[in-house]
C-alpha cells in the first residue's frame, strides 16, 4: 500500500485528490496545510499543520510518516500578489519546493510538483514540454525556480504543469470560474481580458491525472490541461451560459485597459499530446468541464442548506 503525503490538502487541488483517493483502497495518505485545522476533520483522514518554509517542521513531518510519495499542491497562486509580495510568494513557492526536496532525499520520497502555463512568456504558446520557458511576472519566475531545483535535485519526480484551473471546493482561494460566478450571479458587470490565452482546466482532473501518474511511476515533466484553448473572456461567456447567467455584464477588454499588477502572458496554454498518450487521459473539454463544475456548486449550496448555513 502506498503511502502519499498531500501538502495544500485544504486548497481546492488538494481536495480533489482527497476525494479521489478516498475511493482507492491502496493509498495511506496525510494530508498536511498551512491551516490550524483540515476542512475533513482528523477522526476521519490524518492531517498535520505544515508551514512549508519552515524547513524542520517539514523533515519532521515528512520523516515520521516516510511517505512513498509527496504531491506538492500548496503553492502562493495569486499572480498580483506574487508580484507586490515577493518575499511570500519566494518562501512558499521556491522555498517551500526545496524544504521538501532536502526531506525527500532522506526517505527516498518521489515529488509531484504542480506548475502553470505563467513559467511562459506567452508569445507563441501553446507550448510543448520542451519549449524554452520565459516567464513575464514574478509568480511564473517562483515556479520556474521551483522546477529547476527539481530538475537538478537527483529526486525521482514528476512535474505537473496546467492552466486556468478551476472548480469548486469548500472554503478555497477564488479561481477564475468561481470568481465569474459570484459577480454574474450578484449581477455584477465584469471586464475579461479578450486577447489572454490558456487552456480552462478541471481541478478534478488535474487530480485524476496526477494518480494516474503515480500508478504508472511516470517521471518528467506533463502539460496538463483541457483540450480546447479558449481567450478569457470566451470561457466566461460559456460559463454565463450553462449557468443561465447574464452574458451581457462581461465585457471584453484588452489586458492593457485591465492594468494588472503582473504581466500576463498573452497566448499560452498547452500541447497536451505527451499526457494523452503516455498517461492514457482524455481531459474535460470546456463544457463538459463547466457542467461538472455547475454540479459541484448546486451540491455545495445543497449540502449548506442542509446544514443551515443558507
Amino acid at each position: 500500500m502506498r503511502r502519499l503525503l498531500i501538502t495544500g490538502s485544504n486548497g481546492l487541488l488538494g481536495q480533489r485528490l482527497v476525494d479521489l483517493l478516498s475511493r482507492l483502497s491502496n493509498y495511506n495518505v496525510l494530508l498536511t496545510s498551512r491551516q490550524p485545522k483540515s476542512i475533513y476533520g482528523e477522526e476521519t483522514l490524518a492531517y498535520s499543520q505544515l508551514d512549508l518554509a519552515k524547513r524542520a517542521d517539514v523533515r519532521r513531518v515528512i520523516e515520521e510518516y516516510e511517505p512513498d510519495v509527496i504531491i506538492n499542491a500548496a503553492a502562493m497562486t495569486d499572480v498580483d500578489k506574487c508580484e507586490a509580495e515577493r518575499a511570500m510568494a519566494w518562501n512558499t513557492n521556491v522555498i517551500g519546493v526545496e524544504n521538501i526536496i532536502g526531506a525527500a532525499k532522506l526517505i527516498g520520497a518521489r515529488i509531484i510538483q504542480l506548475s502553470t502555463d505563467y513559467i511562459f512568456d506567452g508569445k507563441s504558446g501553446p507550448y510543448h514540454e520542451t519549449d524554452r520557458p520565459c516567464p513575464v511576472n514574478y509568480y511564473g519566475r517562483s515556479k520556474l525556480a521551483a522546477e529547476n531545483l527539481l530538475t537538478t535535485s537527483g529526486v525521482p519526480h514528476m512535474i505537473v504543469r496546467t492552466s486556468i484551473l478551476y472548480g469548486m471546493g469548500t472554503e478555497v482561494n477564488v479561481n477564475f470560474g468561481m470568481w465569474l460566478l459570484r459577480n454574474l450571479g450578484e449581477e455584477q458587470t465584469v471586464r475579461v481580458a479578450m486577447d489572454q490565452f490558456g487552456n480552462p482546466t478541471l481541478a478534478d482532473d488535474v487530480a485524476y491525472a496526477i494518480i494516474r501518474g503515480i500508478e504508472l511511476n511516470r517521471t518528467g515533466t506533463y502539460h496538463i490541461a483541457g483540450p480546447d484553448l479558449l481567450s478569457r473572456y470566451d470561457f466566461a461567456i460559456a460559463l454565463a451560459d450553462l449557468f443561465s447567467l447574464n452574458r451581457k455584464l462581461i465585457s471584453p477588454v484588452t489586458s492593457a485597459a485591465l492594468r494588472q499588477a503582473a504581466t500576463r502572458p498573452l497566448k499560452a496554454g498547452f500541447i497536451t499530446l505527451k499526457a494523452d498518450t503516455d498517461l492514457g487521459i482524455k481531459m474535460s473539454g470546456a463544457d463538459r468541464g463547466l457542467s461538472i463544475f455547475r454540479n459541484q456548486v448546486e451540491s455545495l449550496v445543497d449540502r449548506a442548506e442542509d446544514s443551515g448555513l443558507l
